[in-house]
């Protein structure tokens, strides 16, 4: 095991690091702590990895607590962890992750396949706030069979996995379990583990394991046959009814039913009734045939998806900032037969193959029912790692597969869909955007050093053409949502040769901040910040324009490259968390500025376009332009008017309304933007 730079050596338990503080972080500061020395002169981080071993194996970051905050895998740990103290793994969590990172462990295995289950097993036992996990880390329902037992028994359970228990799921829809547990016991008649006559049975056979033939004679004897039996659905284990050896049979069929081979089921249903009827046994006949019914009838409910026979799920997911959603589509002989849905606790914050990988391994250690192929719509990096890890679990190829075209690609798309939609149910269901919205003011009141949370938050954007028709807006955010009552939009007054933003937002915030428009309760109250949408130009900007007008306002600028906030107070950029709730408010407050700035540019961009069109059409002058323009009221509606509307305009002759009408649809033409629009 590895070097620590704190005094406990121990792998704590539990799931520490849940309420990671998300701070501003730089890659300068977490460079200089991989670098720096521990208590008592103690080997740094980056002299620690370079006595780790090339060998296979797993790695546990840990913080100065010792609480294991991140799992990671490696075919070469010392290279792998060497990307983590050097900074060349370009993952946006790193440099956080590095600058709260006090010490490690390793674990070497032989092999990579062994390092991926062993690091399945240790991200489930420490939960660790930097990898995938789900969001509400409820546990879900399960089929399971007790496979420990002379007569295993069926059950719908949440608990957690048995070595002597075989599971099927997850289901995300409980009723869905309970209810396939239904269909199941119609089909193939088992004991359910709830049944008290199978418990009393069960109890028999584990004080005397040895005296199962003398137990079988006694409940054949004495035994109370169930209620159950009487209804079609237990074999009737409690009354001696069935033997070990045909209820073991009855066992395989549910197994071969719960893993999606249905076909290899039916066919030896109908192999039993063939035999029933020719041993003039029509009673059993007839009892298998209304088994098959049920079949038919849930095969009918079922969406038939591929002309043949395949097994194969496909995982969707949709990601918003601090969040992502998931949907398994579990298809098997060619149908779905269910979706299983999942709510995940990282978002952007993490790459997209990590979080598809991290998931595609959580799912499938739980599950016992592995199809033949997995589809996926990312490149994932150790796929053929992976797969073989599944193989082993499937005892059959599995192997990873991402779909480019046809029916696969398709149904993936609609995975995600579904995935998208299970997302938004479940923010709606449980109030998520209040709760980070709440957490984003929180955030943002630490890391620009502000009195109090910014409830009222507003945003300025240049948008302009080689400095035409140059315009400003102006957003409002009250407490954390976009408050559009208070939007304003300016046109600049100074005459631009070019673009400059620095003039332009001089201009635009000494109106909006003038002593006159501060008293105007038209535009609210003052501001708990001022975001400026650009660098450190733009910020300088609104610096000396507020200090002219004497007001003391935080403010603040936001890059778009590097989303780098901008601070009066520091030369070097703050770098929020990718996936805090602070930089998605931020970046949501700028972008609405940004589409607000640059829709007023364009508007009037194509209203002066359109003016000077109709100059340009012959035999319109000042008179019939004003008529025009009285009849529409708008460019907008004049440009979506037929040729005989214009013409029904009092004073346009035909000729001249079909030149009106060719020339704005010759506008309409061009419409996309020249190169050279900006919006800052």
């Amino acid at each position: 095991m590895a070097g620590n730079r704190s005094e406990s050596n121990n792998l704590q338990a539990g799931r520490p690091g849940v309420n990671m503080p998300v701070a501003p972080f730089s890659t300068r500061a977490a460079a200089a702590h991989v670098r720096e020395e521990g208590a008592g002169h103690a080997p740094s981080l980056v002299e620690q990895v370079g006595k780790v071993p090339t060998d296979p194996g797993c790695y546990l970051w840990k913080d100065a607590e010792g609480g294991v905050i991140y799992v990671g895998k490696a075919k070469n740990l010392r290279a792998r962890l060497r990307q983590y103290v050097t900074l060349t793994d370009d993952r946006a969590k790193i440099p956080l992750m590095m600058q709260l990172v006090a010490s490690f462990d390793y674990i070497v295995v032989g092999t990579e396949h062994e390092a991926l289950v062993l690091e399945r097993e240790l991200i489930a036992q420490y939960h660790p706030y930097f990898n995938v996990d789900y969001k509400d880390d409820k546990s879900y329902p399960y089929i399971a069979i007790t496979k420990g037992d002379v007569f295993p028994a069926i059950k719908y359970t949440r608990e957690k996995h048995r070595p002597d228990t075989r599971y099927f799921g997850p289901y995300t829809d409980s009723r869905a379990a309970r209810e396939t547990i239904d269909t199941l016991r119609k089909v193939c008649p088992v004991c359910t583990a709830s049944c008290a006559e199978w418990k009393r049975v069960r109890r028999l056979l584990e004080k005397h394991p040895d005296e199962a033939d003398v137990i079988e004679l006694i409940c054949a004897s004495q035994g109370r046959p169930c209620f159950d039996y009487h209804v079609g659905r237990g074999p009737g284990v409690c009354a001696g009814m069935i033997g070990r050896e045909e209820y073991a049979k009855n066992v395989k069929r549910v197994e071969r039913f719960l893993s999606g081979q249905r076909r290899e089921l039916v066919d030896e249903l109908k192999s039993d009734m063939a035999a029933a009827a020719a041993d003039l046994d029509f009673e059993r006949a007839g009892r298998i045939k209304r088994r098959l019914s049920v079949i038919d009838g849930l095969d009918d409910r079922q969406q038939v998806v591929f002309p043949t026979s395949v097994d194969l799920d496909l995982v969707g997911f949709y990601r918003e900032e601090t969040i992502a959603g998931a949907c398994v589509f579990v298809v098997r002989e060619g149908r779905v037969q269910r979706t299983c849905e999942f709510i995940l606790d990282k978002g952007f914050d993490v790459d997209e193959v990590e979080l598809v990988s991290g998931f595609v391994k959580r799912y499938y250690d739980e599950t016992a029912d592995i199809p033949a192929e997995v589809n996926v719509a990312v490149d994932i990096p150790d796929a053929e790692v992976m797969g073989e890890w599944l193989t082993a679990k499937r005892g059959r190829v599995c192997r990873l597969h991402r779909p480019q075209r046809g029916e696969k690609r398709r149904l993936l798309e609609m995975a995600q869909k579904n995935a998208r939609h299970a997302l938004m149910r479940y923010m709606m269901r449980t109030g998520y955007s209040d709760d980070r919205t709440n957490q984003a003011l929180l955030q943002l009141e630490s890391a620009l050093a502000l009195d109090a949370p910014p409830m009222r938050i507003e945003c300025f954007d240049i948008s302009t053409l080689h400095g035409a028709f140059t315009v400003a807006s102006m957003v409002v955010f009250t407490n954390g949502k976009p408050d559009k009552s208070q939007y304003r939009r300016f046109k600049i007054r100074a005459e631009l040769d070019e673009a400059n933003d620095f003039v332009s937002m001089s201009e635009v915030l000494g109106r909006r901040y003038a002593p006159e428009r501060m008293a105007d309760e038209r535009f609210g109250s003052r501001p708990d910040l001022l975001v400026v949408d650009g660098g450190r130009p733009q910020l300088t900007a609104a610096i000396r324009q507020l200090e002219e007008l004497g007001l003391d306002i935080p403010v603040c600028g936001l890059a778009k490259a590097d989303e780098e906030v901008f601070v009066p107070w520091d030369d070097t950029p703050i770098v929020l968390p990718s996936g805090s709730a602070s930089l998605y408010l931020i970046k949501q407050v700028r972008d609405e500025s940004h589409r607000f700035a640059i829709t007023f540019h364009r508007e009037l961009r194509g209203k002066a376009m359109t003016v000077s069109i109709l100059d340009e059409v012959a035999g319109v002058g000042p008179t019939r332009k004003k008529a025009i323009m009285r009849h529409f009221g708008s460019m907008k509606r004049l440009r979506e008017a037929s040729a005989e509307e214009i013409a029904s305009v009092k004073g346009v002759p035909a000729d001249v309304a079909r030149a009106i009408y060719d020339s704005l649809r010759a506008l309409d033409a061009e419409r996309p933007a020249p190169d050279g629009e900006t919006a800052s």
